[in-house]
């Protein structure tokens, strides 16, 4: 079986991700890091086959992409859209924010993010979500 999760030649690219965190990605993380969430744990920077995600949360298989300027270049819009199916093909289901959202609504962002937690996620530790 081929490995498809944090594959190793991303690392150094994940990594590179993780050190320049955009402003509103940085926001998010604070709100998402050290399982405050529901108690579940979301990753950053994490590989899907050829993909980086910005947060996946793997109990729930759960990506979140904020989506900075270089989203609303020429031919992006195509790339993200291609991306996206690729990674729910493998059953990950995808929320999509922008730098303004987190910004300006960062509460409804998180409702929304637990909104799809509680959907899509398993049972954490002896906790019903």
């Amino acid at each position: 079986m081929t490995k498809i999760y944090n594959k190793s030649t991303e690392k150094q690219k994940r990594s590179q991700l993780r050190n320049r965190m955009p402003s509103a990605e940085a926001i998010l993380w604070s709100k998402l890091q050290k399982r405050q969430v529901l108690g579940f744990k979301f990753r950053r920077q994490y590989s899907v086959g050829a993909y980086v995600l910005d947060f996946y949360c793997p109990d729930a298989k759960l990506a979140v992409e904020i989506d900075g300027d270089s989203h609303f270049q020429e031919n992006a819009h195509e790339y993200d859209s291609s991306r996206q199916a690729s990674i729910e093909q493998l059953g990950i289901c995808f929320l999509r924010f922008n730098n303004l959202e987190i910004h300006k609504n960062l509460f409804g962002v998180l409702e929304a993010i637990r909104g799809a937690v509680r959907k899509t996620g398993k049972q954490v530790g002896r906790r019903k979500i």
